[in-house]
């Protein structure tokens, strides 16, 4: 007859699991596992000792306010004689004693979450659940250990801004491993509406990857619920703090989890899509930030962009955008509910642009639909092909009322970007979105996307007249320097034409700010086959106070054909860039010793900076804070600002340590170093 074990008191040997299952960083404190993975507790008995075959043990593990074995969010089992990873089970696996090792295993379809395991009548035990990506069963599975340590342990990254020209680096400190952070993630998932009105079956949907990160692409922006980040692309930033404040996600989790789950203020997309990132790793799901240059919001549904510009060459405004850039996250998993063909890499956009199913969410789509042009696939597959492929047309407004259609060569879906496994160069993803241009294979995708605009939309390049912009490559913030419009007569005849050359200050998401030069020739003569190139004058004294923190301007050449009355325009943005942050590690970077770091900028403004403020932070290495050196002085022109912050790193490996330098006239600068600590 079987007898139950009489177990007087346990040790979770948290250090252990935690090692074992890739948690470490969480702490040793408590026990932190992943899905599909056997892990072992000892069991210290008080009496009769632990008999093969004879001894036995029940166990219920649940998870959730109503666990329930319907939903799966409860499982009731007892001692085998082996651990079978298919299933939740459990065994004794140390030869006969008082002490015995007890190892139990979730099954790998098992939801996520917090658990308390019950061992009979001695007592319950706590762990937290996690998706398991070295689990072969696990629907997150990755085969490929370089991936997996960066897409779901590396608590650093880069993420692409700047211009597709001219793609910038931003360094940003995910830190999913910080202390308190997965409790924050879990919090999320329950603060979500689903899980607010039916706990019980949102509790059961975190078994599935595809479920959780759609939760979490609503949750991360706070349009419908208790959400994290509010965005804000307009006006100042009241009430919070640019978006360009943010070196990581640590004080954003932290902020909305100690203000009674108020949301941050502010956010843009390279925010929202990196606290989504974080979270995703934070709870086991393999994720990368993906920057799309020249990124379409089709709100219509019609694949294609309309753009209205004034005689001037000048956007008028509308709900349709083209964003100079735009991210979103990917996230690893299977497709069970698509064909096979589309597991692997899922996007989805926490960034609120439009509703999905009636909340502000978006994806998780597979990349290979988008690229195949499948637009049925779930989720929100005609909104991610639109900002990839949406076909851009330009029209003009006149002041009479009348309109006329304007030549224009604008691609959407340029250089799709993100971080490269195991470096911080950037690898282009783009041919994993879209096939080669103009291809058999992208004729295709786009008869099955009914994307007949593009189909019919032969590009005019080199037929009559042409125009390009050409820029030099210093544009440094703070310079003057020219700018060129290139005219090219492809015409067997001469022509006669007018040229409007503008620019403006303009903010990533296509929003246009004051004009920073402008020229307008009424007489451009031009033999057949000829070429002129008309400068453009762009004076610091001008462009300075109307940037945004984003460094773009937007130039518009927009040509007149006097003899057809035809108009040809060339659009181009360009982003100065920042003074290069310099930093220097002062002492040998080992574990639990005191550093310096020694920060340099030299202002490249002809002006002071006042207010300069340099702050640091990293994971593992800032004890999860910020750190923050205020000068006491202005900075004069040409002039090095500079000052040494003391940090102690916590664990050894590469880390990231990401610097912000903050003035009165250059704003949010970003530079980063990577360390080696040693232990």
């Amino acid at each position: 007859m079987a007898q139950a074990l009489d177990v007087d008191r346990w040790n979770l040997e948290c250090e252990f699991n935690n090692m074992d299952h890739r948690t470490d960083l969480n702490g040793g404190d408590r026990l932190v596992v992943r899905r599909g993975q056997q892990f072992t507790i000892s069991l210290y008995l008080r009496s009769g000792g632990y008999q093969p075959g004879v001894s036995s043990l029940d166990f219920v593990a649940e998870t959730g306010p109503q666990p329930s074995e319907k939903y799966g969010t409860r499982a009731s089992f007892g001692l085998s004689s082996h651990v079978d990873t298919s299933c939740w089970s459990a065994a004794i696996t140390s030869p006969p004693g008082d002490m015995v090792a007890l190892s139990v295993c979730s099954a790998p379809d098992a939801p996520i979450g917090r658990y308390t395991l019950t061992l009979g009548q001695s007592g319950r035990i706590e762990f937290i659940l996690l998706f398991n990506p070295w689990c072969p069963g696990d629907a997150v599975y990755m085969d490929n250990e370089q991936s997996l340590a960066e897409y779901v342990l590396s608590q650093d990254g880069i993420i692409f801004r700047g211009d597709y020209k001219h793609p910038i680096p931003t360094p940003w400190n995910f830190g999913q491993f910080e202390s308190g952070i997965l409790d924050v993630c879990l919090r999320i998932l329950d603060m979500n509406p689903k899980c607010l009105k039916n706990p019980g079956k949102d509790c059961s949907g975190r078994r599935n990857p595809i479920y959780v990160s759609r939760v979490l692409s609503a949750m991360v922006n706070c349009n419908d619920d208790k959400g994290v980040v509010l965005g804000k692309w307009t006006d100042g930033y009241e009430g919070g703090v640019s978006p360009m404040f943010w070196k990581g996600s640590v004080e954003i989790l932290r902020n909305w989890d100690t203000q009674a789950c108020q949301p941050v203020r502010y956010g843009q997309c390279w925010v929202f899509a990196a606290v989504a990132c974080t979270i995703s790793r934070a709870l086991g799901i393999p994720c990368r930030v993906i920057t799309n240059y020249l990124s379409a919001h089709d709100t219509n549904n019609n694949l294609v962009i309309e753009r209205y510009i004034n005689e001037n060459g000048d956007l008028v405004q509308s709900r349709e955008m083209i964003w100079n850039y735009h991210c979103w996250v990917e996230s690893w998993m299977t497709r069970p509910d698509l064909k096979s063909d589309f597991n692997g890499w899922q996007a989805s956009d926490p960034t609120p642009q439009e509703k999905s199913q009636g909340v502000y969410c978006c994806g998780p789509v597979p990349v290979r639909a988008i690229k195949e042009g499948e637009l049925i696939s779930k989720y929100d597959a005609p909104f991610v092909f639109a900002e990839v492929n949406a076909d851009v047309i330009t029209t003009m407004q006149k002041k009479d009322g009348s309109t006329s259609k304007v030549t224009t060569t604008t691609v959407v879906g340029q250089k799709i970007s993100t971080k490269s496994v195991g470096n911080d160069a950037r690898e282009d993803i783009t041919h994993l979105y879209k096939y080669p241009e103009g291809s058999d294979e992208e004729r295709e995708a786009f008869k099955k996307a009914n994307h007949q605009n593009k189909l019919l939309h032969q590009q005019q390049q080199n037929e009559g007249l042409h125009v390009t912009i050409k820029v030099t490559s210093d544009m440094r913030k703070g310079c003057d320097f020219d700018v060129f419009a290139v005219v090219t007569n492809n015409t067997q005849s001469a022509k006669k034409c007018r040229m409007v050359f503008g620019s403006c200050a303009v903010s990533y998401n296509g929003s246009i700010g004051e004009n920073c030069g402008f020229k307008d020739l009424l007489n451009v003569e031009l033999s057949p086959g000829a070429e002129r190139r008309v400068p453009l004058r762009l004076n610091y004294s001008k462009y300075g106070s109307l940037l945004t923190e984003d460094n773009l301007i937007r130039l518009a050449a927009l040509l007149l054909d006097y003899s057809t009355s035809e108009h040809v325009l060339a659009v181009r943005n360009i982003v100065l860039e920042n003074p290069e942050i310099k930093v220097r590690i002062l002492g040998e970077p080992k574990e639990n010793r005191k550093l310096a770091a020694e920060i340099t900028l030299q202002n490249p403004l002809p002006e002071p900076l006042e207010d300069c403020c340099f702050s640091i932070e990293g994971s593992n290495l800032t004890g999860g804070r910020v750190i923050s050196e205020r000068m006491g002085s202005s900075v004069g022109p040409g002039q090095d600002a500079k000052v040494k912050i003391y940090f102690t790193p916590t664990h050894s490996g590469l880390r990231k340590l990401v610097v912000d330098f903050d003035s009165n006239k250059l704003c949010h600068v970003k530079g980063y170093r990577n360390v080696i600590i040693g232990k």
